[in-house]
């Protein structure tokens, strides 16, 4: 039997069992004096209040200086990628809208646009559905800002700005909830379209929070703009040029605060971004208070985004019209608020028996898709989140893998960190705004 370099292991009825210790802290902490030694060594997590879910940062410090950070993830897999290739195509909305749980709308849409190029149906998605993923996109960047600014907020001592953030953010779930029944984890992007449409009570809701908010947004710059401990937490902290974004693959508004105005919906247009106006917003200087002032203009750029696209939505379908793919998208609630209304359930019944028996097959099995593998990236509130998508021809994904931009982008917190204070980790760190829902798949 071999054995392992990264874990113990040991034969079971179940077959080998590894045990993963969790990084390297055994080997850090031997043979240190930590009484003669200047060296401290800092096990800060995983259950942390200021590391935005189970990540754990391993830190070695000479007084209050960090001399060294290592950032251990894997505490929240949950094999999402890995349980894709046990359900069908349209099932694996389900999971991944649970991925990043504060950007659910882009890992649909995300996996929606690469199940549908590898069906070839990329230019059959109907108007009304693109510019309703739009909406909900922009909606859904506006609410994970929003928990950025009030974590962040909470994390530097600026309690009241945390209560702000999250009772913004309950306006847009109150949309969310009034088109597609959730508030969070909704499966409502699936390809080929989206599951129902929009109603009009939540087009009166989302144009009374595009007027709302404007104020709001001016609420939260008075109070942390000219804060004297805001920007002395945050102005020239956790400093990371273009130079070393670029050499680590960092991408969104940390990317864009150090002075590079890359975009995905500007230099790579999806879903017709190319048809609508909006800036994309930078900072020179690539420090925790460039990526506050490019996250606040981020959220007035999605705004107009908002409001350009409740003025394209044209009546029309919301699903494609091809019978072998298209999810049934014409639902409607029933009387105790839940499932299908009984005239929805009569209505697919009293079709002809062969319809019946293809909706049947259609739920149950889930349609085939060509064999092919393809990448498609779009720009998620943390950065490029890219779905590489692989087909065996068969009604299930033989494999989805995602880009996820918050495991690319913890690769920047040691360099952020090094040399800085210990305070300033949990700054750096809250800029970079990871999701470990997102990280651990």
């Amino acid at each position: 039997m071999t054995t392992s370099n990264y874990a113990s292991e040991r034969e079971t009825d179940e077959g080998r069992v590894f045990t993963v210790t969790g990084g390297d802290w055994d080997t850090i902490v031997s043979g240190t004096d930590p009484i003669n030694d200047e060296r401290i060594v800092v096990n800060m997590g995983p259950q942390h209040p200021s590391t935005h879910g189970v990540l754990r940062l391993i830190l070695e410090l000479e007084g209050e200086t960090v001399r060294e950070a290592r950032t251990v993830v894997g505490y929240l897999h949950t094999g999402i990628e890995k349980n894709l290739e046990y359900r069908n195509w349209v099932q694996g909305s389900t999971f991944v809208t649970r991925m990043d749980y504060l950007a659910p709308i882009f890992n649909e849409t995300a996996y929606a646009l690469a199940v549908e190029k590898l069906l070839g149906i990329t230019d059959d998605i109907t108007e009304r559905a693109t510019t309703i993923r739009v909406l909900m996109m922009e909606l859904n960047r506006i609410s994970s800002h929003l928990v950025w600014l009030a974590t962040t907020g909470m994390e530097l001592g600026a309690i009241s700005i945390m209560l702000y953030g999250f009772r913004e953010r309950e306006y847009i779930l109150d949309i969310f909830e009034t088109i597609t029944g959730l508030r969070m984890n909704h499966a409502y992007v699936r390809p080929g379209g989206v599951a129902q449409d929009v109603p009009d009570e939540a087009i009166v809701k989302i144009r009374e929070f595009l007027k709302m908010m404007p104020k709001k947004l001016k609420e939260y710059e008075d109070l942390l703009s000219g804060q004297p401990i805001w920007t002395e937490r945050t102005k020239n902290v956790a400093v990371l040029d273009v130079t070393g974004c670029v050499a680590l693959g960092i991408t969104g508004p940390v990317l864009r605060s150090a002075g590079l105005a890359w975009d995905l919906r500007k230099t790579m247009p999806y879903c017709g971004y190319e048809n609508y106006e909006f800036d994309v917003p930078t900072h020179p200087d690539g420090d925790v208070w460039g990526r506050y002032l490019v996250r606040l203009a981020e959220i007035r750029e999605s705004m107009k985004l908002v409001e350009q696209a409740l003025d394209r939505l044209r009546p029309g379908p919301v699903m494609v019209a091809d019978r072998k793919i298209a999810w049934p998208a014409q639902l409607a609630i029933g009387v105790d608020g839940m499932g299908n209304s009984l005239e929805h359930v009569a209505k697919i019944m009293g079709q002809s028996m062969e319809s019946l028996i293809h909706h049947f097959k259609l739920v149950t099995e889930g349609f085939r898709v060509p064999p092919g593998q393809v990448y498609v990236a779009i720009e998620a509130p943390r950065g490029e989140l890219g779905v590489h998508a692989v087909s065996d021809g068969g009604t299930r994904p033989y494999r989805v893998h995602y880009r996820e931009p918050s495991f690319v982008n913890l690769q920047a917190l040691p360099a952020m960190a090094e040399g800085g204070l210990i305070a300033d980790v949990i700054a750096g760190g809250a800029s970079l705004d990871p999701v470990m829902g997102g990280c651990d798949r």
